[in-house]
């Protein structure tokens, strides 16, 4: 295993990001909304002394609410579609922003997987370490087999685990374009959710304008761009929201292929037709079906005419 795999990157450049010169908020209420986002930076580092002693479900509700709040004072309207499972599972999604953690959160409370080096961050740092965040360090590809394992015991022990399987930020603007990272979703997380025997949620985020409609990059953090740009970005927009979709739950059978599992989650995500993969003898998903439904992946099985699940075999 190469260190390549754990230094993923995108096609992203310059031309992705919003123009210069669009019509935002004043000046005033981005100094509002920055002094606000100070405030719950602050609460965060509260939180990481209050949260270790909470019992689970409330812990959950802390953390939940707290990230709502950030994401509203920041200006950014909140949109989830679908339901998540009641229970643990594996989420994945697809990586825009910093803004993608605070909008997962928001939505399920789960532990992250993050790299290493989110642990030295200020704040947010001892936020993750509170939280449960598994970490992994991307400089010793060595090291993820145990990194998989600490993601299955967390899942066994019935806590939803949250992942970025790009592993690496894009404008996702046009799937097809050669800002997409070339490999896609890594498997190898999946491999924990076969293991814990635990389903896989696909979460597609986006965001868009309230106003058009249209997608934007405007909260996206690409390429040579700063984080300290992206934020005053966002601090600046004018009717930003971030779609969370909830699409159908993935339920792999014991020694399912996490390469067909990962290529099928990516589908959901992207909407887009899975990449070929050859995959072990058998593997089995099955999950409700949430319009508008990815397209099938090789060797798919179609579901009953009910419509009440989904079926891979390979």
């Amino acid at each position: 295993m190469s260190a390549e795999l754990w230094r993923p990157t995108a096609g992203c450049g310059p031309d992705c990001l919003p123009g210069e010169g669009r019509a935002g908020v004043s000046p005033a209420r981005q100094v509002a909304r920055l002094v606000g986002v100070l405030g719950m930076l602050l609460a965060g580092a509260g939180l990481a002394v209050l949260l270790p002693v909470l019992p689970a479900a409330e812990r959950a509700a802390v953390l939940r609410a707290w990230a709502r709040r950030t994401v509203r004072v920041l200006g950014v309207r909140l949109v989830v579609r679908g339901r998540l499972p009641r229970r643990r599972a594996l989420l994945v999604a697809n990586h825009v922003s910093w803004l993608d953690v605070f909008a997962v959160l928001a939505v399920a409370p789960a532990r992250l997987l993050a790299k290493r080096e989110v642990r030295d961050w200020p704040v947010l740092g001892l936020l993750a370490r509170a939280g449960g965040t598994v970490f992994v360090d991307r400089s010793r590809p060595r090291d993820l087999p145990r990194t998989v394992a600490r993601v299955a015991a967390t899942l066994r022990a019935g806590h939803p685990v949250a992942v970025f399987p790009e592993g690496t930020t894009w404008c996702g603007v046009v799937p097809w374009a050669d800002c997409r990272p070339r490999r896609g979703f890594r498997p190898a997380a999946f491999q924990a959710a076969v293991d814990a025997g635990a389903p896989v949620v696909p979460l597609r985020i986006s965001y868009r304008c309230a106003a058009t409609g249209a997608t934007t990059t405007t909260a996206a953090f690409l390429g040579d761009d700063t984080l300290w740009r992206s934020v005053r970005r966002v601090l600046a927009a004018r009717d930003l929201v971030v779609d969370v979709a909830v699409t159908a739950a993935l339920h792999p059978v014991p020694g399912a292929d996490r390469r067909v599992l990962a290529r099928a989650a990516e589908s959901a995500v992207h909407l887009l037709p899975p990449r070929p993969v050859v995959s072990r003898p058998t593997l089995a998903v099955v999950g409700p079906v949430s319009p508008p439904g990815p397209v099938s992946p090789p060797g798919a099985v179609s579901p009953p005419a009910t419509g009440t699940g989904l079926g891979l075999a390979a």
